[in-house]
Formats: C-alpha cells, sequence, structure tokens
C-alpha cells in the first residue's frame, strides 16, 4: 500500500464531523433520559462521559480539517492513533452504559432506549470506519460485547433471542465495512494510477520537443504544450482563452512566429479536416526559420497539430551536402563532386570534341612532412598546396582534392598535349618552391600523370589512365610529369594478374621454401640456414622475394603468407641436425604486427621447434617505427629463447646506436661492404663494425661471399664469426639442404675446415 492511499484511508476517519457530533448528542442525550427514567446513579456518569468524550473527538475532527499539508506516513499513523483512541473510549462509555441499563435496571423504555441507541451508533461507524476496519471491529467488541452479555445474563429468552440476532447483526456490518475498505483501497488505488498517467502524459507532453496543440470537434483549442507556446511566442494560458483554430493562428502572426502568408496555409490545411503535412521557411523571421507543421484528424472529430523547429536540421543537411562534395580542409571539390562535373564536362555536345587533360598530382615528400612535423602542419600545407593549385589554373580549369596529398586538374579546350605538359611543368615548378608553415621552412615536390580525352571517354577511364602515367612518373624518378600510353595498361593488367595469381598461390600453398646455409668460418658447418622464398609460377616460372614481397604487402597479405613461411621453416627445421637452426626474415609491416609474439610461440609449439633454434632477421627500417614498442617486442622474444638477428646492416640509416639499445643477438653485414675489400677503407670499415658487434656479444655474419679471396680476407679477422653467400651455396630447395647438412655434420676431424666449406660449395 502506498503512502498516499494510506493517508486517505486514515483521512476518511475524519469525514463529515457534524453528523457524528450529533449522533454523540442524541447519545447523551439518551443516557440522561435512561438515567431520569430508572433514577439509577450509574448512569449519570456514563451519560457525561459520553458528551465529554463525543466533543473532545469532534474537536479532534476539526483540528485535523484545517491542517495546512498533506499527510507524510508519520503523520498519519499518528492521527490514526488519535482516532483509534477516541473511539475505542466512546465504543467503552457506550458499552458500559448500555450493561448498566439492561443488568442493573428493569424498566422496558430504558433498555429499549440503550438497545437502538447502540445499534444505531454500531450501523453508523460502518460507514465512518471503513477505511481501517479493525478500528470498527475494536467498536464492534467494545459496544456490542457489553450489551449482548447484558442480555443473555437477564436469563430470559426474548432477551437471549434479541442477543443472538444482535450478534448475527454485528457480523454482517463486520463483513460490510472489510468489503467497503477493499472497494475503496481499490477505487485509491485507480485514482493514484489515473493522477499518475495524468501527471506522466502532462510531463511527456511539455518535455516534448515538437509543439503540439489539439483542436475539439468544434474547432476549439483544448490542448496546449509548452514547447508550442514558446515557438509561437503564446503565453501560458492561451490554451485556457476558449480560441478558435483561426485565432490562434492569428495570434501566432501577431506574435511575429509566423508569417501572415503561412498562416494562410495552416489555416487551410486545419480547414480541410484531412491528414497532411507542410513546411513553412520565413527568411525573415526568426534568422529563416523553418518548421515543419503536421495535420492528424482525430476519430471522434477534431485535429491533431504537431510542429517541429527543421532550422537545423535544414543547416546540417545544407553542412553535409556541401561535405559530400567538397573537401573539408582545403574548401576544394571532392572525388565524387570532381568526377560528376568531369562526367558532365564529357557529355556535354560542345566540349565533347575538344581536347582536354586531366592532371593527376601526387606530393612527394608529404609524408615525411607529416610524420616529422604532426599532422596540423601536414594540413595547413595540403591548404597551400590548394591555394597554390588555385591561382595557377584559368577560370575553366577544374581542380579538386582527390585524397591524402593527391590533386586531380581538369585542363579544358585546349589545342595541343603542349598545352598540358606546360601546365604540368609550371605546377611541378610552382610546388616545388619552398613553403612556410607554422615557422618551419619545408620543401616538398609533385609528381603529375596525364590523361588526354578521345572519343568517348568517361571520367574514370581519364582517372585510371592518368593514375597509371603517375604511377610511372613516379617510377622515373619523382618531380616529373609523364603521358599515358597505351602500354601502361598492359603492365597495370600484368600486375593486376600477379595479385590474383599470388592470392591463388597463398590459398592453395604453392610456395616453396629454399634454404642457404650459414658456414661457422671455425669449424666450417654449417650452423644456420636462411629460409627464402619462392614461388614457380605456372607461366612466368620461379619468381624470388623481391618480386612477391612488396605486392604481399600492398594486398594486405604479407601477415599471411609471414605466418606460413615461419611455420614452414619451423617444421622443415626439425628434420635437420640439432645444432643447426633456421633464420627466417620478418618484413617490417609482419614485424609489428600486435601478435608477432603469439605468432612466434605457436609456430613453435605446432612444429615442436627449441626456441634456441630459431632466429628472427628484421631490417633497420624494422628499428625505426616505434621503437619503444619494437624494444619490448624484441626482449620479450629473447626472453622466450628465439634468437634475433640484424639483417643488411649498412644498407639503411646504419645507426650504431641499434647496437646498444636493442637486444640482438647477431649481426648481418651486408654485401655491399665487400665492394672494393681488397683495398684498406672498404676492409677496415668492414672490420671495424664486425669488432664493435663481437665486443658488444653479439655473432657477425658477412653476407655475399662470392670468391675465395673474399673469404680468406675475412677469415683473417678473428671478430668475423659466420659467411653466407654463393661461394658456399646458392638457395636451394629443403631436400637438397638436407643433403647439405648431412655433409656438413658428418664430419667429425678438426683439421676438414677448409674442406668442407669448400665441398659445400
Amino acid at each position: 500500500m502506498s503512502p498516499a492511499i494510506y493517508a486517505a484511508l486514515v483521512g476518511s476517519l475524519f469525514q463529515n464531523p457534524a453528523p457524528m457530533f450529533a449522533g454523540a448528542v442524541c447519545a447523551a442525550i439518551a443516557a440522561l433520559m435512561t438515567a431520569l427514567k430508572t433514577g439509577n446513579h450509574l448512569l449519570w456518569p456514563c451519560a457525561v462521559l459520553l458528551v465529554l468524550i463525543g466533543v473532545l473527538r469532534t474537536f479532534d475532527m476539526t483540528k485535523y480539517k484545517n491542517r495546512r499539508s498533506d499527510l507524510t506516513i508519520g503523520e498519519a499513523a499518528r492521527w490514526e492513533a488519535r482516532y483509534q483512541i477516541g473511539a475505542v473510549l466512546y465504543a467503552v462509555a457506550l458499552g458500559a452504559w448500555c450493561a448498566i441499563a439492561l443488568l442493573m435496571t428493569d424498566d422496558a423504555v430504558a433498555h429499549m432506549i440503550c438497545i437502538s441507541v447502540t445499534t444505531g451508533y454500531v450501523a453508523a461507524g460502518a460507514g465512518r470506519a471503513y477505511g481501517r476496519p479493525w478500528i470498527f471491529h475494536l467498536q464492534i467488541l467494545l459496544t456490542c460485547g457489553p450489551m449482548a452479555g447484558a442480555m443473555m445474563l437477564r436469563a430470559d429468552p426474548y432477551y437471549i433471542g434479541m442477543a443472538l440476532l444482535t450478534v448475527l447483526y454485528f457480523l454482517g456490518l463486520e463483513r460490510i465495512t472489510t468489503r467497503l475498505q477493499a472497494i475503496f483501497v481499490r477505487a485509491l488505488i485507480a485514482r493514484e494510477r489515473e493522477a499518475a498517467l495524468a501527471s506522466q502524459f502532462d510531463t511527456a507532453l511539455n518535455n516534448m520537443p515538437h509543439g503540439l496543440c489539439m483542436f475539439d470537434a468544434d474547432g476549439r483549442l483544448g490542448v496546449m504544450n509548452y514547447c508550442f507556446g514558446e515557438m509561437m511566442h503564446l503565453p501560458a494560458d492561451f490554451v485556457h482563452r476558449n480560441v478558435g483554430a483561426s485565432e490562434l493562428i492569428a495570434a501566432c502572426v501577431v506574435a511575429g512566429a509566423i508569417s501572415s502568408e503561412n498562416g494562410r496555409a495552416i489555416n487551410s490545411e486545419l480547414e480541410n479536416s484531412q491528414a497532411g503535412a507542410m513546411v513553412t521557411s520565413d527568411a525573415d523571421l526568426e534568422q529563416g526559420r523553418a518548421l515543419s507543421w503536421t495535420f492528424q484528424p482525430m476519430a471522434g472529430g477534431g485535429t491533431v497539430v504537431l510542429v517541429e523547429d527543421i532550422t537545423e536540421r535544414r543547416k546540417a543537411e545544407a553542412r553535409i551536402s556541401h561535405l559530400a562534395r567538397f573537401d573539408s580542409l582545403t574548401d576544394l571539390p571532392n572525388r565524387l563532386s570532381f568526377r560528376d562535373e568531369i562526367e558532365r564536362l564529357l557529355e556535354s555536345p560542345t566540349d565533347r570534341s575538344r581536347l582536354s587533360a586531366l592532371l593527376f598530382i601526387d606530393l612527394d615528400q608529404f609524408k615525411q612532412i607529416n610524420d616529422t612535423l604532426g599532422h596540423p602542419c601536414g594540413d595547413r600545407l595540403l591548404c597551400i598546396v590548394a591555394d597554390r593549385l588555385r591561382g595557377m589554373l584559368r577560370p575553366e580549369d577544374f581542380v579538386a582534392r582527390f585524397g591524402g596529398d593527391e590533386f586531380v586538374v581538369f585542363q579544358q579546350n585546349i589545342q595541343s598535349p603542349e598545352e598540358a605538359a606546360a601546365l604540368s611543368r609550371r605546377i611541378v615548378e610552382r610546388l616545388t618552391e619552398r613553403y612556410e608553415v607554422d615557422r618551419h621552412l619545408v620543401e616538398i615536390g609533385a609528381s603529375i600523370g596525364i590523361a588526354l580525352t578521345s572519343p568517348g571517354a568517361t571520367a574514370d577511364n581519364l582517372l585510371k589512365h592518368a593514375d597509371m602515367a603517375l604511377y610511372r612518373a613516379k617510377a622515373d624518378g619523382r618531380g616529373t610529369f609523364c603521358f599515358f600510353r597505351s602500354e601502361m595498361a598492359e603492365t597495370v593488367e600484368r600486375r593486376r594478374v600477379l595479385e590474383l595469381d599470388l592470392r591463388k598461390a597463398l590459398a592453395n600453398e604453392e610456395f616453396e621454401l629454399f634454404y642457404q646455409p650459414l658456414v661457422n668460418l671455425r669449424s666450417g658447418r654449417i650452423m644456420a640456414c636462411e629460409a627464402l622464398l619462392r614461388w614457380n609460377h605456372p607461366t612466368r616460372g620461379m619468381i624470388s622475394p623481391m618480386d612477391i614481397i612488396p605486392v604481399a604487402e600492398e594486398m594486405g597479405l604479407i601477415l599471411d603468407l609471414g605466418r606460413w613461411i615461419l611455420r614452414k621453416a619451423c617444421m622443415e627445421c626439425m628434420m635437420w641436425p640439432e645444432a643447426v637452426s633456421v633464420a627466417v626474415n620478418f618484413s617490417s609491416q609482419q614485424f609489428h604486427q600486435r601478435d608477432v609474439l603469439s605468432e612466434v610461440r605457436y609456430a613453435l609449439e605446432v612444429s615442436g621447434l627449441p626456441a634456441h633454434r630459431l632466429e628472427i632477421e628484421i631490417t633497420e627500417s624494422s628499428l625505426l617505427r616505434n621503437t619503444e614498442w619494437t624494444h619490448d617486442a624484441l626482449t620479450q622474444l629473447h626472453s622466450a629463447g628465439v634468437r634475433i638477428s640484424l639483417d643488411d646492416f649498412g644498407t639503411g640509416y646504419s645507426s650504431l646506436s641499434y647496437l646498444h639499445n636493442f637486444p640482438l643477438q647477431k649481426v648481418k653485414i651486408d654485401r655491399s661492404f665487400l665492394e672494393g675489400i681488397d683495398t684498406d677503407r672498404p676492409l677496415t670499415l668492414l672490420r671495424g663494425v664486425a669488432r664493435l658487434s663481437a665486443d658488444l656479444g653479439m655473432a657477425v655474419v658477412v653476407e655475399g661471399i662470392e670468391t675465395n679471396e673474399q673469404l680468406e680476407l675475412i677469415s683473417a679477422d678473428s671478430t668475423v664469426t659466420e659467411a653466407q653467400g654463393y661461394l658456399f651455396s646458392r638457395p636451394v630447395p629443403a631436400a637438397r639442404i638436407r643433403q647439405l647438412l648431412e655433409s656438413s655434420h658428418g664430419r667429425h676431424q678438426r683439421g676438414d675446415k677448409v674442406k668442407v666449406v669448400r665441398s659445400i660449395a
């Protein structure tokens, strides 16, 4: 039971104090009459008590009605207790009077008076105390109990019969009060629910973001929410003025919320009595406010009007439309807008017959600027580039940002390809000039691919051809331009076929691993083999990793391919002598995948290869990216037992700090150090790097050994521990490397070092 219902039940006890006061007066008079009639002195105190208690209860009821606020649950409990005390005291006094009159007098009139008054009191109490029936039940017990008991004690059959009838009568009243209370509680609950629903409806109505008003069947305004009043600048009490629809719209016009023209249109919709919708937009009112009006007739007559302020939506739609067709950074037309404009120009009969050129521009060295100076600086640089391009074009030309650091220019109505070449040359020169961005002086370049229009040309074909020409311009050294030629399409088609074949080869495991040995210069034995990818293409023959890896990286297949190489190499190594390990190359992209450690662990687990027999070869470029993460990854791999080799040392940035800062166990000196090794300077440099690496506790490998003279020179330096090259063996299939390993590790004579090396070769 809710506090509100409990308070209402308690409040029902204190309703209509006048009848209760009248009943108390009548009962007191009846008691006085019995006292006078019988002369019994005990009846006088009963009459006095009935008067006093009746007056006090009437006073208490009056005090309850004069309270200033609704009852809390605690206050309701206190008032209930006060009513209970008064009711019990009055019932005791009434029961005592009735018992005394019946037992201590033999006057039939007195008996009739007390029985009638008591019965009437109890019957009246059923109509007052039904809200708290247990109080009424107590009153019955305290009044009817003494009366029925007194009649039974008289031992008269008629009095006994009356006593039994009285008990049955009072039991019936008890059942009636219980049912009345249940009905009353249900009514209170229903009222409470209706009030809650009304409150929720009112709250929802006045907090909804749309304005709403309702007209009845006579066209009078019946409901208007807060939002409608705010939107139309109407006072809150306007809904109580009993105005019609036309008067409401007129008031909106007077308030300046809508124009008179729109007011007439709205009135017309209301008079139509049909479902409909309209949008009003007044440029001179409310700063161009746009309102959406919806009219919905009701089944019983009348109309519901819903008003939504869609001004911001219209502005947002305009912004979205602009963003959909213009670049938000440079405010140039974007790819979509450019393509649509080119299609329109190419379909125009006047422009179709004229020669035009599409220039695809890519900024050179922009990524380095973005990486070193930050994206905000790169964004401002793009804006400057856009401004320079705008300033170089004729009014009829068209420039757009295609995405990233790419721009496109459509040069209309040119006389010859030389005009496109001249514009491209000017663009390259202008974009190569120095820029000042955030107090930084930066320089970039530009490469341009040019596609000329031809009969039947489409925007997609022009963009495709210009992109092919741009690719060739970049391949030619950047900072230049190139016209599209038909053979470029053939090159692109070959590349596309290669990509398809590469994806198929990976799915069907058509690749093969070759192995090239690394020979220990002291023992002459093969201590490790480097796994090298090979692909025997059905039509193109054997394809080297130099052709496979870049394409796989661009296609996003390098991770899957690298995973296959790692697991295959580990499984093959399990077939070799225990002293031989396998070296697997990791590309920079492959190494910087977030789960590289789990991939290595999984490959070792499925193959059963001990971690110390796996060497991972990384290049210097892998150490440049995210050095903190790289250091952590290398440390974890090293802790797992995997050996880390720095491959091709000397071909990249060649920072000696790598040897100190990263947990490396082996350095592979690139073959370029062997050029001119027969002279002092290259040999000194090679031995210096080898000695430094050895002093740091790393094994040193020299790659690219092809002659005995090179072998003798590097063998003379004890810091070089291993060598690799064609002098020992070219990369060979798995079956052949097993034979070489058996030959290498089948010899045990200490004096056979050179002989073993030569026999492997």
